[in-house]
């Protein structure tokens, strides 16, 4: 198993220092949130950047996948937004092609992203054809760059569910460069099959993994052992379908506490591959 670490989680410590912990710390890779804190997306000289950065994962020995869920930055005052389904959609397409821009200077495989949640008065017909032409748009980008976008089911958004995104790989044609991110909390949270059932359905379209704790109905990311995670059977479940990809601790809220969080976190792991 190799495991990694969504940056948004150690928001306090600068990009050189976040991933010197996560190396000290026996982790794979990391989950780059692509924001202002470590690597903004839209500043100058994204490639030098980038070469630098690159530079620093290979001396490291750390992979890297990029994440787009970064709370606020296309609009400072309203949290994702704009997304895929909203007004302003084309500064969501321009950034998520930027995404897949800086995943090639750096080598990472997956650039992961979501939908966004459906406007109100917006037809939930007419958000799902927001979606495809937008999403289309990013897919044929990142196949010219040989980058796999892995979509996320996220709780809220117009794709939540799995079955949301089965229906989303059916309506866009199964394209290659398509693949899934599974959050193992939000299956906990909000999916009808146990973690482990999930992992086995998503099977050979996995290609990104989110993993924390969590409880079912309550969309709040929490430190293993804090909610109703089954955590040996979901890394079990992961190793049946012989899943290669990250598998990623995503917890955003707990920054402050990373020099704490991002071992202890390792060490839950670790724990819980231990055969009983």
């Amino acid at each position: 198993m190799r495991y990694g670490y969504v940056s948004n989680g150690l928001a306090d410590h600068r990009i050189e220092d976040a991933l010197e912990l996560l190396a000290e710390n026996g982790y794979d890779g990391v989950a780059l949130t692509l924001d202002h804190v470590h690597f903004d997306p839209l500043a100058p000289r994204l490639r030098a950047r980038a070469g630098r950065l690159r530079l620093r994962l290979e001396a490291l020995g750390l992979a890297c996948v990029i994440e787009t869920g970064a709370r606020f930055v296309l609009d400072p005052r309203r949290k994702h937004f704009p997304t895929l389904v909203s007004d302003g959609r084309e500064r969501r397409v321009d950034l998520l092609c930027r995404a897949v821009d800086v995943a090639a200077e750096l080598g990472a495989p997956v650039v992961s992203l979501w939908s966004g949640a459906a406007p109100g008065d917006i037809d939930p017909g007419r958000a799902w054809d927001l979606l495809i032409d937008g999403l289309g748009r990013v897919l044929e980008h990142a196949a010219r760059a040989g980058v796999t976008l892995a979509f996320e089911p996220e709780p809220g958004m117009l794709v939540e569910r799995l079955s949301d995104y089965e229906l989303l790989e059916q309506r866009l044609g199964g394209p290659d460069a398509l693949a899934l991110t599974l959050d193992i909390g939000h299956c906990v949270c909000l999916e009808p099959e146990s973690p482990a059932d999930c992992i086995r359905r998503a099977g050979a379209r996995l290609a990104h993994v989110h993993i924390e704790d969590m409880v079912r109905g309550v969309h709040e990311h929490l430190m293993f052992g804090e909610g109703e995670l089954e955590l040996p059977a979901a890394l079990a479940a992961l190793e049946e379908i012989g899943y290669d990809g990250l598998v990623a601790v995503e917890l955003s809220r707990h920054a402050h506490r990373a020099h704490e969080v991002v071992p202890a976190a390792m060490t839950a792991l670790r724990e819980a591959m231990v055969p009983a």
